[in-house]
């Protein structure tokens, strides 16, 4: 019988004022699928923050991102239709500095992008945040990493995680350039699953959450057997694995 994969470290602030923070980072196509399997699976990985792909963008988008927070007993941070899918959700547990929604350059014919950025404190941790989804075509993506990593630097924060469906594998060059620069934090911990695509047959990594270098990553991985994530709810969710970490913030 197989070992049960163990269980992630929770929230909490420690004596030093550093951090642990639990971050999920989550593709949720729009919400067109089972909205209450997906917040059953959010809201069973207790994350402090959710980095969210393909939220709603059109009619009543803030109503349904609203809706999803609420279920999973969180509020939203930025993002949604104003990043152009990118969101953002935080626990309580968040003290928010600013927010930022960024749009990224409009290539004609393809999908427009968008970043949901924001910098938040957890006790005496300081935390900048990027949410991003990446072109499928290979070009615009590797113009869109570099935006990524300059919006990064821009926050002016010393620790940052930045998650996001890179839609390629980890051998494309969007992903290395990420990786040369940030912590993969799949490979730096591995825990959990490995691939995030596709929830009934998984066979590729391209959704992840990276973060710099100062930031002790405690585990990273899709949340396969982690109490209360079933394996009916992720295939119901949405039509991508979502990535749970778990993060060491130093004191700011």
């Amino acid at each position: 019988m197989a070992n049960p994969t163990p269980l992630l470290p929770n929230s909490r602030t420690e004596p030093d004022g550093s951090a642990v923070v639990r971050v999920l980072g989550y593709n949720i196509r729009s919400m067109r699928d089972d909205t209450d399997a997906l917040a059953r699976v959010i809201s069973a990985c207790a994350p402090d923050l959710v980095l969210v792909q393909e939220a709603p963008r059109f009619f009543r988008w803030r109503k349904k991102l609203a809706r999803l927070a609420r279920a999973a007993d969180l509020v939203i941070l930025s993002g949604g239709g104003t990043a152009a899918g990118p969101a953002l959700l935080c626990s309580l547990r968040a003290t928010v500095e600013r927010t930022e929604d960024v749009l990224l350059p409009l290539t004609p014919g393809l999908h427009r992008r968008g970043l949901a950025t924001a910098v938040v404190r957890f006790g005496g941790a300081r935390l900048g945040v990027v949410s991003c989804h990446l072109s499928l075509s290979q070009d615009e993506r590797y113009r869109q990493g570099g935006m990524v990593l300059d919006r990064l630097a821009a926050l002016g924060v010393e620790h940052a995680v930045v998650g996001g469906d890179v839609n390629e594998r980890p051998d494309g060059r969007t992903f290395r350039r990420f990786a040369a620069e940030l912590q993969d934090c799949w490979a730096t911990t591995p825990w959990g699953g490995e691939f995030t695509s596709t929830p009934t047959a998984p066979h590729q990594r391209i959704d992840a959450i990276f973060a710099t270098k100062g930031v002790e990553v405690l585990g990273c991985g899709v949340p396969l057997g982690h109490p209360g994530v079933s394996e009916d709810d992720l295939r119901a969710a949405t039509d991508h694995l979502p990535v749970l970490a778990a993060l060491r913030v130093p004191a700011g």
